[in-house]
This record gives structure tokens, sequence and C-alpha cells, in this order.
């Protein structure tokens, strides 16, 4: 199939952006609004908002009905603490930063400022509750009060059962790969964060003072713990395994992993040559469904009292995943790769004011929300960032690249026609790469970087990784 040329270079030389944003049409900007800033774990853009209809989210559409929905956001990086630290600090990951779930802000990029710090310099009240930097005591000073979270341990198990069995098993506190929560509805660690937000708001409300409140979101993590009203949504006989259990077709070895993550649960094989079974399989994409449904209905209790506090509609709101999740795409479970499932993401912002949703296709990345926030609070920008504001039309600079990805030695590019990987050694050359047509085969079932009428575009993307790595 032969690429887009001229698209690619449009992409290379300006990246057509959102330069209907700043139409007469678009929203007004408060001065100082409130902010709403909701991230939400391994949260792929698997939502009917999404245009799927396999996972009940009922809240999140609605909010996406009044919400600029970026349909092609990208992650910079998919593990959630190099993710999340790229998007906090505005800097993309590179070879010296932000390599690993492990990242610190604090350690990787003290010298610039977060944007909790950032929102905290310009007058804002802000806090932090729930899982917001990997690490709840990471860069102290973004926050007006320290940083809260309600579990103990991150992974949340609240069924006897399972509590057992991660003090007794000698596996890092991991017990089974998912928990059916009967009667524990308040138990769980995201229904009490949203307990503490709702308690917070009442607060902040009574105060002159604009608040930035950031709200994470644990689930749908590993394991899938929801409570059982979110299992019974879903009948499991009606759940349908990935259509693409194969490595694609001409893809190197290098792109591939044995999803060590999910390995660590008891009921999940840990030899990394044997598969999981198929019924195995339908009972973790049920715990997948059932905790985005479960987070669903407590973003519907945060809106829900937003709305009784006369706030929802002046202020703005934030809703993105740190990554996408594989759920047996390529055989693949959990993230760790450069496949779009991986790297896609939802990403909702819902402007003060807003009333109607607008839909927005052109690629854009996480790294693109800290200037945004910016723009549509009137503060200057600090000079350190490397995104775009997705108000601006300002894309000829390399540093404004959309779709920008990183996972250990593999870059990749996305475009809305291709994803473009590649993978090179310490000496900077060429160990292995790979290409997708997006259009006309967006499961990128089959690499198509060695086909010849192709080797003009990846010069392309070739050119905006150079581009990219010439950037601190």
């Amino acid at each position: 199939m032969k690429v887009k040329i001229l698209s690619l270079i449009s992409i290379l030389l300006s990246f057509i952006f959102l330069s209907s944003l700043k139409t007469k049409n678009s929203p007004e900007v408060a001065k100082k609004p409130n902010i709403i800033f909701i991230a939400v774990d391994d949260l792929r853009p698997q939502l009917n908002c999404y245009g799927k209809n396999q996972i009940k989210s009922p809240n999140i559409d609605d909010l996406a009905s009044v919400s600029y929905t970026y349909e092609n956001a990208v992650c910079n990086f998919p593990v959630c603490g190099a993710s999340r630290a790229s998007l906090l600090t505005g800097l993309r990951p590179n070879k010296n930063r932000f390599k690993s779930f492990r990242t610190r802000m604090d350690v990787d990029a003290d010298d610039v400022f977060t944007l909790g710090e950032w929102f905290k310099k310009n007058e804002y009240f802000t806090l932090s509750l729930g899982k917001i930097s990997h690490h709840t005591n990471d860069s102290p000073e973004s926050w007006s009060i320290p940083a809260w979270r309600a579990q103990k341990n991150w992974r949340d198990y609240q069924t006897k059962e399972n509590l057992m069995a991660a003090d007794t098993n000698n596996n890092n506190g991991a017990a089974k790969a998912f928990e059916v929560g009967e009667n524990l509805m308040d138990n769980y660690a995201d229904t009490k964060m949203v307990n503490k937000a709702i308690e917070k708001l009442n607060e902040l409300t009574k105060k002159e003072q604009p608040f930035f409140m950031a709200l994470g979101f644990l689930k749908p993590h590993l394991p899938f713990n929801a409570p059982k009203k979110y299992w019974d949504l879903y009948n499991e006989e009606d759940i349908e395994l990935a259509s693409n259990r194969f490595q694609p077709e001409n893809a190197p070895n290098i792109s591939m992993h044995k999803y060590g993550e999910l390995r660590k649960y008891t009921n999940i094989p840990s030899d990394k040559n044997i598969q999981i079974a198929d019924s195995t399989q339908k009972k973790l994409i049920h715990g997948y469904y059932a905790c985005v449904s479960f987070i669903d209905a407590e973003i519907g209790k945060l809106v829900k009292h937003l709305k009784k506090l006369d706030i929802y509609e002046n202020s703005i709101i934030v809703l993105w995943g740190d990554h996408g999740w594989q759920l047996g795409e390529h055989n693949l479970w959990a993230k760790h790769c450069n496949y779009q499932t991986s790297l896609k993401v939802p990403l909702l912002i819902k402007y003060p004011e807003q009333k109607k949703q607008k839909r927005i296709n052109t690629v854009v990345e996480l790294l693109d929300i800290y200037p945004t926030l910016c723009e549509l609070s009137n503060i200057e920008k600090p000079k350190h960032l490397q995104g775009k504001s997705l108000l601006s039309i300002n894309n000829t600079d390399p540093k404004n690249l959309n779709g920008y990805s990183k996972y250990l030695s593999g870059e990749t590019v996305t475009s809305i026609e291709n994803s473009y990987t590649e993978w090179r050694n310490r000496d900077n050359n060429l160990k292995a790469n790979m290409m997708y047509d997006l259009i006309n085969d967006p499961k990128e079932n089959t690499n198509i970087s060695k086909n010849k009428e192709n080797l003009s575009a990846i010069t392309i993307f070739q050119n905006l990784l150079d581009s990219v790595r010439s950037l601190d």
C-alpha cells in the first residue's frame, strides 16, 4: 500500500493543527477558572464516546458530550511513572529522563516547575488526591497541602481471600489478578478518594481563591478489583476475545513481550512460555470492563456534586488516561510496547460554559495538556515546555511534534495515516523498525516498513525523530 507522501511532508513542515479552536465559536476563556484534573490509570479509549460499545461508561460519555474529545491522543511513554512525569513537567522522555514506572520528577527534572507547582505559583490552591504522580511524595512543592491517597497497598484488595493470599504469598503483595467485591463498595480506594474530593470541594468553594484539584483513579489498573454490581453489568458469554492474537506479520521480535506485569498474579501462569487460557482471558476482560464502569460511576458522583455546588459549568474539566492497555491484542497484555493499543489514550477537555462536544481528529500528546491549561487559565506558560497548547497554531517548531512516544529504546511517531517505530543501538545505528497503515490496517497487523514504496515516508519519520532527539 502506497503511503500518502504529501500528507507526511505536511506533517514534517507544519503538523496542521487546531486553528478552529480560536475562532469566534470557541468557548469563552475564564480569567482564572477552577480546574478539575482527572487521571485514570490504564484507561484505553474503548468507550462509547470513542465509537465503541463494549463498555458501559454513561458518565464519561456525558462529560464527552460537552467537551473537546481528542480522538487521536497518545501518551509519551506507556508506563505510569514516566508518562505522568512527562505530562506533569511538560517535558518529553529521552535517554536521560523518565525511563520507567519508578520515575520521580524531583530526580529527573527537579529544575523545572511541575504543573501543580506552576499553578500554585500563579495563585491557585492546588491539591492532589489519589494517584497523580507515581510516588505520593514526589515533588511535594506542587501542592498547597500534602498529596493524599486512600489506600495503603496500591493493589487495593478487599476480599478476605485476596488479602490473606497477598499477605502470605512471597509475591510482592500480589494475589489473584481480579476480584469480585461483594458488599465492599465503600472499601475501595477510588470510592474513598471521590468522597474525599467531595469533602474538599465543599471547603474550596467557600474560598475566593481559584483551585486546581487533581484526582487520580487507581482502576482499571491491575488487579481488576471492582464491586460486584459492576461485574454484573456484563455477561461473560458475550465478551469477545481480541481478534488479532498473533504477532503482526513481519513485526520485529523486539516489539513483543511476555507481559511480566500480569504474570505476577497467582491465577496467571508464571512461565512466560505458557499462554493464558481463553477462559481466563475472558475473565480478565470482564474484570477490566467492570473496573471501568466502577470508575465511571465514581466520576458521575463527582460531576453530580460539582453541579450541586454550581461549579460544573464554569470549571475546566480534564479527563485523561496515562497510557493504553493491551487486552490480548497481538498476544500482549498490559502495556510496555510501541503498538497503538498501548499508546492511544482518552483525552477530554471541557471548557468553562461549554455546551457541545467538539471532536478533534488531529494527533495530540499528553504533553500538550500543561500548556493548554496555562492558556485556558490566562497564565503565562513556563519557558521549558516542549508540548503545544491545543489552542495554538504554532506547529513549525520540531518541539511541537505531534504523536511522539518512547518505550525503552523504541521511539514512535503517530500520524493520522501511519505509525512508525524504530529501535536504535547506543551508536544510533538502526536495529529494527516497523510501520503500519492506520487507515487500512488500524489494528497494526502487517508491518510495511520493508515495502520499497514507503522508504521516502520512513525518511520523513526518521527526520522527525532526529528533531526530537536533538532537544534537551
